[in-house]
């Protein structure tokens, strides 16, 4: 469904719950669950802490949390499945108990993606857009999941490529997993696309992705997540590698309006409370003009 500016103004469906993209900017909150994420690692290893930073996040807005138990930062090192699942599931299922609101499991393993949804996991986010794991589409479509398909620069491996402008291959890679979602059958509606910030780009190449934002709706016709929370690209706006954590927030607040204004349906972040006060006066803005 459209709007006049192609942002998607429709109802993204995920397992048994669902979220109204047309009256808000929506907030999905970070809960890393590893020992060495590059913002916050160690900080919510433990059953507990995952609880007590979930309920910190839905109270100052969150509309979904996004929880992953796999570093996939540039130097991190990749885990087994099974070493992902030990992490994940204890506090998956805690928090599953105890709040009512979307969840997603950041992971790109079908065989984890499979287990966070048998735990009552909404949406599988996964980095490799379908391009990684052969069986993951068809896990997410049998499981009856939404999904976040997003565009990563690391994964292709063709050096040709490399002289392609990168958001005409982000839109080329988003439409072969967009393809891959489909062939398994996944509904339009349960599928959201990520332009990903930061998975192999360069700031320009960011910068480029976040200018041409609205292009990854497909004409409005799939929301689009926004997800630069703390990352390289934020560091230009917060005073450069040595900024601390409030400045990278600030400067994802920021981040996170610009890419409200240009179509975003979605923004992923570690500080929710910081972004959405910010958001809250575009949102206020923008969906009152637009008669919401």
């Amino acid at each position: 469904m459209n709007t006049t500016d192609g942002r998607f103004n429709g109802i993204y469906r995920c397992g048994t719950r669902s979220l109204d993209m047309g009256v808000k900017t929506h907030i999905m909150g970070i809960l890393n669950l590893t020992p060495d994420s590059f913002s916050d690692g160690g900080r919510y290893v433990s059953v507990d802490a995952a609880i007590d930073r979930c309920a910190l996040m839905v109270r100052e807005g969150a509309d979904c949390i996004d929880i992953g138990a796999e570093a996939t930062g540039p130097a991190a090192e990749a885990v087994s499945a099974e070493e992902e699942l030990n992490r994940l599931i204890p506090s998956l299922e805690a928090i599953r108990e105890r709040f009512d609101i979307p969840l997603s499991v950041d992971t790109y393993k079908s065989e984890v993606a499979k287990a966070a949804i048998a735990a009552g996991c909404d949406i599988v986010n996964d980095i490799t857009g379908f391009r990684g794991d052969p069986d993951m589409a068809k896990v997410v479509s049998e499981g009856k999941a939404g999904c976040v398909l997003m565009f990563n620069r690391r994964t292709s491996g063709d050096p040709a490529i490399e002289y392609e402008a990168v958001t005409t291959r982000a839109l080329r890679e988003l439409t072969e997993s967009i393809e891959i979602a489909r062939k398994a059958g996944i509904p339009d509606d349960m599928i959201m696309t990520d332009p990903g910030i930061g998975f192999g780009t360069t700031r320009p190449m960011d910068a480029a992705l976040t200018a041409s934002l609205a292009a990854f709706g497909f004409g409005g016709r799939y929301p689009i997540l926004y997800a630069a929370s703390r990352k390289r690209f934020s560091k230009l706006f917060a005073g450069g590698d040595e900024a601390d954590e409030a400045s990278l927030d600030n400067a994802t607040a920021g981040l996170s309006y610009i890419a409200a204004s240009l179509g975003a349906s979605m923004v992923r972040v570690h500080n929710v409370a910081c972004t959405r006060a910010t958001l809250d006066s575009f949102d206020g803005t923008f969906y009152a003009f637009a008669g919401k």
